[in-house]
């Protein structure tokens, strides 16, 4: 599996959207890996994970094509990972399609407000559930129930293919023990996690900060979901974090975890 995570900042982004603090600043001035757009990722180059306001500027700086999708596969329903009206211009008069050419899977949360988004328009969404497995071309999705929100089904996603299995683990913070215990019977070899909150301590418990995100890893490789090459990456970093890349490379890496950045392309 080739997993590019497209998108590895939090909702206001870095540099953010109106902020004048350290980091932004310091990302404005010199650019690179310290720019981060709000997260998503796009697996195989056909299965996407979230549909950012910063989509169509991901795949134009990486010359991809939503053309390309087979799934479009939604976490839960904030704003930075849920901009729906953006998937009107998979249709037309956008485009000469008549019908959308990828299946759309979702919460509770996104199942409703799609169709009632657009109630005329001919959408295959199909709704997901925490714990219960479903099968897309030849991968089976494992949804797990993330900490985040306690008003939708919020979930992490575990993808399966040919005896790889990564999870993909934005927009949580420490699970509850009934999400621990259902990953017991799983080895991954890849894991993409959260860490919003970098070096402020976190005051929420949906996020992560690197402290919280090194616990849960430290967790995993004791219960052993992790293995000796199984690889750790971050996403989902906030300027509120305080934390420059070079900050994260230096913190996670005593913990045998890497700082994403955008474009980033991992394989398993």
């Amino acid at each position: 599996m080739e997993i590019r995570l497209l998108g590895t900042g939090a909702a206001d982004g870095i540099p953010t959207f109106y902020g004048d603090d350290e980091i932004s600043r310091y990302a404005r001035r010199y650019g690179g890996k310290d720019v981060r757009t709000r997260s998503s990722a796009l697996l195989d180059g056909h299965i996407k994970i979230d549909l950012p306001p910063d989509s169509v500027h991901q795949l134009q700086r990486d010359k991809l094509r939503a053309a390309d999708w087979t799934a479009l596969i939604f976490t839960h329903g904030h704003d930075d990972h849920f901009a729906r009206r953006e998937i009107q211009y998979t249709l037309f008069p956008f485009t000469e399609q008549l019908f959308m050419p990828y299946i759309i899977y979702g919460n509770d949360r996104i199942s409703a407000a799609l169709p009632e988004a657009f109630p005329d328009w001919p959408i295959e969404v199909r709704q997901t559930f925490s714990f219960q497995s479903f099968n897309h071309l030849d991968y089976t999705i494992t949804p797990i129930q993330a900490r985040h929100k306690e008003d939708e089904d919020s979930q992490n996603l575990i993808f399966q293919r040919e005896g790889k299995t990564f999870l993909y683990a934005t927009d949580t913070g420490v699970w509850k023990q009934e999400t621990f215990g259902f990953l017991q019977d799983y080895r991954l070899d890849l894991l993409v996690i959260e860490c919003t909150d970098g070096l402020r301590k976190s005051t929420y418990e949906g996020h992560l900060d690197v402290e919280a995100c090194a616990g849960v890893v430290e967790a995993l490789r004791e219960s052993k979901v992790l293995h000796d090459k199984s690889r750790v990456v971050t996403t989902h970093h906030s300027a509120k974090g305080l934390a420059r890349h070079s900050d994260l490379e230096r913190e996670l890496g005593k913990y045998r975890i890497e700082p994403g950045f955008d474009g980033m392309v991992l394989r398993i």
